[in-house]
């Protein structure tokens, strides 16, 4: 029995639609082979597709608009989402279908808060002196801590929490601190002394080391924040194709 406020039962075929749709017409409308509108219908992208007598596939607006609509969900969240989410519908779970869309969009808004703390950071990391006295040979934990001006122990820690990893001397064990390492600890130390958390700085630190510097790693998280400002866009286009298709009286009054 459908509940006030509960998505409706997802369209399905009828078994003889007044619109009929070859495969040909389908694949034309979003630009696709018909192999494609095949597969769609294999991974229940698709609700299922009643056949003639002589075996032949018989689609109709049903099937148009759950194409349109994977078609506008797979721009927000991708291809591989977006055929779980409608393959969720088809099997009937509509409120598992939405936890999918839930899911998604609580890992944008991880990603985004991430991004938020980078940018933190490296307005942080602005206004440190630069780095004119970093050596161009490598160091020991001793020489490191006092052109930073820690103690021995402080390296060590933050070796254990895998911010550094300075190379190992063979026999003696003593640590080797290259200039990019040294470079790390200042990022590291600069971030401390804002009150960072360990478990903080490490995501900033390996951003920093794939990008290779703070003035690129500002211009790639400008990039990205504006690339999620454009999915957030395309995940409610998306979303409200979905509530369209879940509701298709709505849509129709």
């Amino acid at each position: 029995m459908h509940r006030p406020g509960q998505p409706s039962t997802p369209p399905v075929a009828p078994t003889a639609p007044t619109t009929r749709l070859r495969p040909v017409d389908l694949a034309r409308l979003c630009g696709v082979s018909t192999q494609q509108i095949r597969n769609y219908e294999e991974a229940g992208v698709l609700p299922p597709v009643p056949r003639t007598g002589s075996g032949y596939r018989v689609f109709g607006d049903a099937h148009r608009r759950a194409l349109l609509t994977y078609r506008a969900l797979s721009k927000g969240y991708g291809a591989v989402a977006a055929t779980r989410i409608m393959r969720t519908v088809h099997e009937g779970d509509v409120p598992g279908a939405l936890a999918l869309v839930d899911a998604a969009h609580a890992a944008l808004h991880t990603e985004r808060v991430s991004l938020r703390a980078t940018s933190a950071a490296l307005e942080t990391l602005a206004g440190e002196p630069p780095e004119d006295d970093v050596p161009d040979t490598d160091l020991l934990i001793g020489e490191v801590a006092a052109l930073l001006g820690v103690r021995t122990s402080t390296l060590r820690v933050w070796e254990a929490a895998g911010l550094l990893s300075p190379r190992r001397e063979p026999g003696t064990g003593y640590r080797h601190y290259t200039p990019e390492e040294v470079r790390d600890a200042r990022f590291v130390l600069a971030l401390r002394r804002n009150h960072y958390l360990l478990d903080d700085v490490r995501p900033v630190l390996e951003s920093l080391r794939n990008e290779g510097s703070t003035e690129a790693l500002h211009t790639a998280v400008t990039t990205r924040h504006t690339t999620l400002t454009a999915r957030t866009a395309a995940m409610l286009e998306g979303a409200g194709h979905l509530h369209t298709y879940l509701t298709p009286d709505a849509a129709q009054g």
